[in-house]
């Protein structure tokens, strides 16, 4: 993967009554309010944290 590749995620579920695993996963991505979006770095961590949320967020774009 080249260096600076990016995803943009955005978050379309509430944290409300789920984990707090979740929830941190979802402020570790920079996440904290329904159609907020970020642009996060494409690496297996990040991949792997979306995929744990996946119900609360989707990706609008992916590669750069």
């Amino acid at each position: 993967m080249a260096a600076n590749k990016t995803i943009k995620v955005e978050q379309t579920g509430s944290p409300i009554r789920r984990e707090s695993t979740q929830r941190a996963t979802l402020i570790g991505l920079g996440l904290n309010k329904i159609g907020r979006t970020k642009e996060v770095p494409d690496t297996p961590s990040t991949r792997g944290m979306i995929a744990k949320v996946a119900h609360l967020v989707r990706v609008v774009e992916e590669g750069k």
